[in-house]
């Protein structure tokens, strides 16, 4: 007698033709609160400003051709879309990341991506700024966008081929991980030090993560990347249900695992590196956002999409409160994520210490 597969109450299939989905009401139901929330605070966001608007006002600015029209869509909007694209980008590659080293402390920054995109950028402002004075900084922060992708998707190479030992072991990836970051964090600082102070300056306010002048040239790149590689992680879930076991289960349910952990962690770091690239290196989003998913979804791996909800609700209320807690003056949105992330890390490696224990 075959055994009768079990569902759970709040699980219902939806089917189209061959294909099947198993829809789980729990986490439907979170990313509509969180798509939701999402958009109240970019209306919220979008209310500050040289001109004071209301949230009906911001509103109508963008559904219609007031006066306040321009001000909003060439303005503000695109800021606003930048914090929630690349919010959104981080949680994923960090849900993937996670889910691949089976390790809720693995992360982009751990893939080399954020270190790589930071030496690469400090090295270009500094070493342009050195040879040609101030307009060659201005030239080099042109294409720092650029810059930072190559840098973000060298690092990563460099652990990935460090980490390759006739496969991908998911453990072994975080240690090499946090040993080449370590000695990429090291090459920035040494080169902030033996630049410029105008132009260490320029770079230092690039690696904190800011939102501050982004407009629909750095909106459409998170875009487009979201667009391709969103439903490729989506199609690759089924890999990434099963690689939380050990090798030979995986193996034998069928996977291929090295192909299946490679092409993965592809398209994490290109979701980091992307997001990275537009708005800079925005600290602790990756790590918290798949774990702040994972308890509201109350399922055993970090769901994607709900995770890039998480995502983009945590930028979008980092920027909103980097620009009101300490106005006229604004902070980076980084070192907003860095305040609220700092604790939730030691609280992640306190728990895990404690399950270690027991």
């Amino acid at each position: 007698m075959s055994p009768v597969p079990v569902r759970l109450a709040h699980e219902r299939p939806l089917r189209l033709g061959p294909a099947s989905w198993l829809l789980r009401l729990r986490s439907a139901a979170a990313a509509l609160v969180l798509l939701a929330a999402a958009v109240l605070l970019m209306a919220l966001n979008m209310r500050l400003g040289d001109i004071p608007m209301s949230v009906a006002e911001v509103f109508r600015a963008v559904t219609g051709d007031g006066p306040d029209h321009f001000v909003v869509m060439e303005l503000r909007l695109p800021r606003a879309l930048t914090g929630v694209l690349v919010g959104a980008a981080l949680a994923l590659a960090g849900a993937i990341t996670q889910a691949i080293a089976r390790n809720p402390l693995a992360s982009p920054d751990v893939l080399g991506v954020t270190t790589g995109s930071s030496v690469a950028v400090v090295g270009v402002i500094v070493t342009a700024g050195s040879a040609a004075g101030g307009a060659g900084g201005a030239l080099a922060s042109v294409g720092v966008p650029l810059v930072a992708l190559a840098g973000g998707l060298a690092g990563a190479l460099a652990v990935y081929l460090l980490a390759w030992r006739g496969g991908l072991d998911g453990y072994r990836l975080v240690l090499v991980g946090v040993g080449v970051s370590a000695v990429f964090t090291n090459v920035k600082y040494w080169l902030l030090t033996v630049g410029d102070v105008t132009d260490s300056g320029r770079a230092m306010v690039w690696i904190s993560g800011s939102l501050n002048g982004r407009g629909w040239e750095h909106v459409v790149p998170v875009a487009i990347a979201l667009a391709v590689l969103v439903p490729a992680a989506l199609a690759g879930t089924r890999s990434l249900g099963v690689l939380r076991f050990g090798d030979d289960t995986v193996t034998g349910l069928g996977v291929r695992t090295n192909l299946a952990r490679g092409l993965l962690i592809l398209a994490a770091v290109l979701l980091a590196a992307v997001a990275t690239a537009a708005a800079g290196p925005i600290a602790f989003v990756a790590l918290a956002s798949p774990q702040i998913a994972l308890r509201v979804a109350g399922v055993a791996q970090p769901p994607l999409v709900v995770s890039a909800l998480c995502g983009a609700v945590l930028v979008t209320a980092a920027d909103l409160a980097a620009r009101t807690v300490a106005a006229p003056a604004e902070l980076p949105v980084g070192v907003v994520t860095a305040v609220l992330g700092a604790p939730y890390l030691i609280y992640l490696l306190i728990r895990a210490r404690r399950g270690a224990r027991a």
